[in-house]
């Protein structure tokens, strides 16, 4: 069969006619065959094989198009006709086949037979005149002198290969030939070969060139600069080398200017003479590193880090009581017990600095570990700048909220990039000193994960008897934290390792009663937001009931934060005021502006009140009764409802309860039933159900101090009557109705006289602690202390008591 027509890119009906019509169907994977070229391809996949076999049989002809998916069965619609020139079969049926490209074509349909595709094709055939046109000649000169170029940018394509393309005159050829050299994506060559119009089919190829060698031309140019970089880095090198070589001809090393220099800074901070040592044994190895290595960076930081340290630079303690009592209490107001031990501290250390005599036996004192635990908002930080500021040290303050990573407290090793000594160090470096006050904030904050645990490196931070050798990673020195007065603060101490527990001193900063708050925010509070909202200098205030209405229902806390911000809001819309009268000029100076809050306009500045008390009976009801609640944000008042029904003797508690207040729950029933001969109940308590509700269930509630207020809730229930009004409670509450103490005395009754309580019920254990606060407490509520449920059901119950079978009764 004649096929010179088709190689030469002439066609007429007569030369279509005579070409064949079906072919085995080879599919390629990311690889496209054009005519005019001859290609080896080795066929090791099944379909491959057979349609080599079937040709084979036939006339050494298949079609051979790439497949769109890899490992999928389906290719592109475009292919060429290959002719088989040579093939060889290896013993494994595999194909090693030389394939020759003849024309191109496009399928027009096909038949699967298992393995095998045979496939009937329609040649592309665009309509090529004799001669070529003026455009079609200038199109094929401007691609052989775009692919000279591209053959000099991307020197992939051969000698061989440009000189045929250099002599080729027919554009069907010649893009082919291109077609085939060209490096691009295997989708590309396909949208190329099945462009059956001459000249669009040269404009694309002419496109894509163009584009290739801008892409390789902006590739040389980055080159050339990262080149020109690296030669200036070098060159730079060359020069430091030279001036050097300048320099001690002339007498003058830089570089050893240089490293004397930091070996006076280290030595002017008088370290130990291990550390001294360790300083000059880098030292000796930076002078041997090029400037310019990577580990001359990292030991010229190592060593800069220990000159920065301070390693026997002390501050002189101040010794005078009266001035740090004066601090203390201009600073803060109550907070009697932290003053206290903080005055005894000054004092002991002012001792032993007396001894510092020759002779007299004097043995430098230990630091202390101090943990402040209270509420927020209680003035816990605050408290701890003020003891630096009567010691007359330095105070600096580290963050452990959300700490994780250990090596934030003990550093990276100096081998890592960018590794830094820990927080506990860049505090000291911070400092300057060997004896200052840290302050460790928010110490019940730190987690732990896969990188380690922070507070087991705290525990050598704050051991007394150990962290005079504590090892910081990145330093690899022991360093002296003895005279460092750690100082930690904490919102609950539930979440700390025992261990590290056992190391502090606990402090509690208890929360503030409402006396104590409107004398802070006299004092305190509204000069401070006065002068922070630009009216420092008028004469702008509160009345003493405006703020007791701010206390009462517009914050709800143990601490003073949530008035301040609410002082904040008033003075901010005050301060608008001002300005909107005109005031701050010469005029009108600012000083002459005169105002005082009173309670009404407290509440028009403010808007509605935020707290109600809506959960609060004004009346005594049956089922309802009042526990006390510690929380880590201060005391809170527990509502406790129970209804009954009939049933089997079930109790259903909700109110988002935990554990132990389920089962304080069910000791109370359980109590309840034992002694229900004594009580006119008037039902079995065996057929009967109950459900208790705590609410705002939104809230988790657990602890076994709510004890006492659940028997009195299912108490008052089953004798329908209801307890005595205006009365909370708190206790622990035994199997055989004992009442155990409880902790957190102070915050649950402060929560009880901000929800308008008149008395409170406690367990006679507590009767100490009671003693202990503070005469604004005492007085604003009334208490009975008992001893057992009994005592507390006389409190609430009087009347059903006296109507009761056997009031003379004991429990068992």
């Amino acid at each position: 069969m004649n096929f010179l027509s088709v190689l030469k890119g002439n066609w007429n009906e007569k030369s279509k006619n005579e070409i064949p019509r079906e072919f085995p169907l080879l599919p390629l994977r990311d690889l496209v065959l054009f005519p005019h070229t001859m290609i080896p391809v080795f066929i090791t996949y099944k379909m491959g094989m057979v349609a080599v076999s079937e040709a084979l049989q036939r006339d050494m002809r298949l079609f051979a198009a790439c497949l769109k998916v890899q490992d999928a069965g389906e290719t592109y619609p475009s292919g060429s006709v290959m002719r088989i020139v040579q093939h060889l079969r290896l013993p494994d049926n595999t194909f090693r086949v030389v394939l020759q490209g003849e024309y191109r074509a496009v399928i027009a349909s096909s038949v699967k037979q298992k393995d095998l595709a045979l496939v009937k094709v329609e040649p592309i055939m665009g309509a090529l005149m004799e001669p070529l046109s003026v455009e079609i000649i200038a199109l094929m000169r401007t691609l052989q002198k775009s692919f000279r170029q591209y053959a000099e940018l991307s020197k992939k394509v051969s000698i061989e290969t440009l000189a045929t393309i250099e002599k080729v005159e027919n554009p069907e050829h010649l893009a082919n030939l291109i077609c085939n050299a060209l490096i691009v994506k295997a989708e590309r060559k396909i949208a190329l070969l099945g462009i059956g119009d001459p000249l669009k089919r040269l404009e694309a190829l002419l496109e894509t060139l163009e584009m290739e060698n801008e892409i390789f031309g902006i590739q040389r140019n980055i080159s050339a600069q990262v080149k020109s970089r690296m030669e200036k880095t070098q060159r730079e090198y060359l020069l430091n080398e030279q001036l050097k070589e300048i320099h001690k001809e002339l007498g003058q090393d830089a570089g050893e200017d240089e490293f004397l220099e930091l070996e006076r800074a280290i030595e002017r901070k008088r370290p130990r003479g291990e550390v001294l040592l360790k300083a000059r044994k880098e030292l000796a190895r930076l002078r041997r590193l090029q400037p310019l290595a990577p580990e001359a960076g990292v030991l010229r930081g190592y060593l800069e880090w220990i000159a920065a340290l301070p390693w026997s630079d002390c501050s002189a303690d101040a010794g005078d009581l009266k001035e740090a009592a004066h601090i203390l209490d201009a600073n803060h107001l109550a907070l009697h017990k932290p003053k206290e031990r903080i005055m005894e501290f000054i004092a002991v250390h002012h001792l032993f600095s007396l001894g510092q005599t020759p002779g007299a036996g004097y043995e430098r004192s230990k630091g202390p570990i101090l943990c402040f635990v209270g509420p927020p908002g209680t003035g816990k930080t605050s408290l701890g700048k003020s003891v630096a500021q009567t010691l007359g040290r330095q105070f600096v303050r580290i963050s452990l909220g959300g700490l994780r990573d250990e090596a934030e407290i003990r550093g990276h090793r100096k081998t890592y990039v960018a590794a830094l000594p820990g927080k506990i160090l860049q505090a000291m470096r911070k400092a300057g000193t060997i004896n200052p006050v840290l302050l460790l904030d928010e110490i019940d904050k730190v987690a732990s994960d896969f990188r380690g645990d922070p507070a087991a490196a705290l525990l050598e931070v704050l051991d007394p008897e150990q962290n005079a050798a504590f090892t910081d990673h990145y330093l690899e020195l022991s360093y002296d934290l003895s005279q460092v007065l750690f100082i930690t603060t904490a919102n609950s101490l539930h979440t700390l390792p025992y261990p590290l527990l056992d190391r502090m001193e606990i402090i509690e900063i208890p929360g503030y009663g409402e006396h104590e708050k409107l004398a802070i925010a006299q004092h305190f509070l509204v000069p401070k937001v006065r002068a922070e909202n630009g009216l420092g200098s008028a004469a702008v205030g509160f009345t003493d009931q405006a703020i007791r209405d701010i206390i009462r229902y517009w914050t709800m806390e143990s601490g003073v934060r949530g008035l301040e911000r609410e002082l904040a809001r008033c003075l901010r819309r005050v301060a608008r005021e001002a300005l909107e009268q005109e005031y701050g000029t010469k005029a009108k100076p600012l000083h002459s502006f005169e105002k005082t809050l009173d309670r009404e306009e407290v509440e028009k500045l403010l808007g509605q009140r935020k707290y109600k008390h809506e959960l609060l009976f004004k009346e005594a009801r049956i089922g309802v009764s009042y526990g006390l609640a510690w929380t880590e944000t201060g005391g809170a008042l527990l509502p406790v409802e129970t209804s009954r029904f009939e049933g089997t003797g079930e109790l259903l508690i909700t109110g988002n309860i935990g554990e132990v207040m389920k089962e304080s729950g069910s000791i109370a029933l359980s109590y309840l039933r034992s002694v229900q001969d004594q009580y006119a109940f008037g039902e079995d308590l065996g057929k009967s159900n109950f459900h208790v509700h705590v609410p705002e269930g939104a809230i988790p509630k657990d602890g076994p101090s709510a004890g006492i207020a659940l028997a009195v809730s299912l108490f008052s229930t089953l004798c329908q009557s209801p307890p005595h009004p205006g009365l909370a409670m708190t206790g622990e509450l035994t199997l055989t109705g004992r009442l155990l103490p409880i902790g957190g005395l102070k915050e649950k009754l402060l929560a009880a006289i901000r929800n308008h309580m008149t008395a409170v019920i406690l367990p006679r254990d507590n009767e100490e602690d009671w003693a202990a606060l503070d005469e604004e407490i005492k007085s604003a509520l009334a208490v009975h202390f008992v001893e057992s449920a009994r005592e507390a059901f006389t409190v609430l119950f009087g009347a059903f008591l006296h109507n009761s079978k056997d009031p003379t009764a004991q429990e068992p």
